[in-house]
């Protein structure tokens, strides 16, 4: 994964999100939480189908984190609507902690370049969605959706600029400085 770039992964995942909450808020939200329960749902039962397929004499225990994850992706599929709900507050969440690091990540740029200040407009509008949709998530759902959707449209917008504008100029750093490793002193005498 050396070639992948890890600010244009979070844009494409951005930009589908946002497309998809834009275009389908009320639907999105309770297909998503059914697609998360169906993700507990199917493992969790070929877990329990697999542990009663063996004889009784090769089965260890009880299968109980099999059933809980079978009864708690069964709760996500027949209730979304509440767990909609408490999407709203993750991705709130999400939006807030996108602010952050993409404020963060200018801050950064700042070392080896001029940032002008226009450049944090957009974070800081992400980070005050964030908010809004971790303040206000219950009182219109579908419209909390659309404005999360179009920020994480922007945020996708706004990640390839920036990684368009700032990859380029970054300082090229020594092989042995890359991944956290630390450089080895050179013993002199």
């Amino acid at each position: 994964m050396k070639g992948l770039s890890y600010s244009l992964l979070r844009a494409a995942c951005a930009l589908v999100i946002g497309l998809v909450l834009v275009l389908f808020p009320d639907q999105a939200a309770q297909y998503l939480v059914i697609t998360v329960g169906c993700v507990f749902l199917v493992p969790a039962f070929v877990s329990v189908v697999a542990h009663f397929a063996r004889p009784a004499a090769e089965r260890r225990g009880f299968p109980l984190l099999g059933i809980g994850s079978f009864l708690f992706g069964l709760w996500l599929v027949i209730a979304p609507a509440f767990f909609a709900d408490l999407l709203t507050y993750v991705l709130g969440f999400i939006l807030l902690m996108g602010g952050v690091q993409e404020i963060a990540a200018l801050s950064a740029a700042r070392r080896w370049m001029r940032v002008p200040a226009g450049f944090y407009v957009v974070p800081v509008l992400i980070l005050l969605a964030g908010l809004f949709a971790l303040f206000n998530p219950l009182g219109a759902r579908s419209t909390a959706f659309i404005v999360i959707g179009v920020t994480c449209f922007v945020y996708a917008l706004s990640e390839l600029v920036n990684w368009f504008g700032f990859s380029r100029r970054r300082p090229k750093d020594t092989p042995s400085l890359r991944h956290g490793e630390v450089e080895e002193a050179e013993i002199v005498e």
